[in-house]
């Protein structure tokens, strides 16, 4: 199962593996306090697209878009999560205040769409 959690929410023990999915480290938070297992920047949208959606909802489809084409683009990257995904739980943590349009709720779909494709 693939979760998201905002890193100002502090993890939960059922989190499974905990992975901070943004580009850059979520303010005043320690190491400690994500509990988080790996920080994976590249899986990130680039400081372009990033700058480009500026947590806007009416790009959300546009942004989702751009982000899965980068995302098809650099394999590499979330491959470790899918691998992780299919026998543990997966908790993508993010910073941004957006609980719904937000670079991790755009990988969970992502990631459950090649999941789902895989059977």
């Amino acid at each position: 199962m693939i979760r998201v959690k905002r890193a100002y929410d502090g993890p939960e023990p059922s989190g499974g593996v905990r992975v901070l999915v943004d580009r850059l480290w979520p303010r005043g938070r320690k190491k400690d306090d994500l509990g988080i297992t790996e920080w994976l920047k590249d899986l990130a949208p680039s400081a372009e697209l990033r700058r480009w959606f500026a947590h806007d909802p009416g790009r959300w489809l546009e942004f989702k878009e751009r982000y899965f084409a980068e995302l098809d683009e650099n394999r590499a990257a979330w491959q470790p999560i899918l691998k992780a995904a299919r026998s543990a739980d997966v908790t993508l943590v993010y910073g941004a205040r957006d609980r719904e349009h937000n670079n991790a709720v755009a990988l969970k779909e992502y990631l459950e769409r090649k999941l789902g494709a895989l059977g």
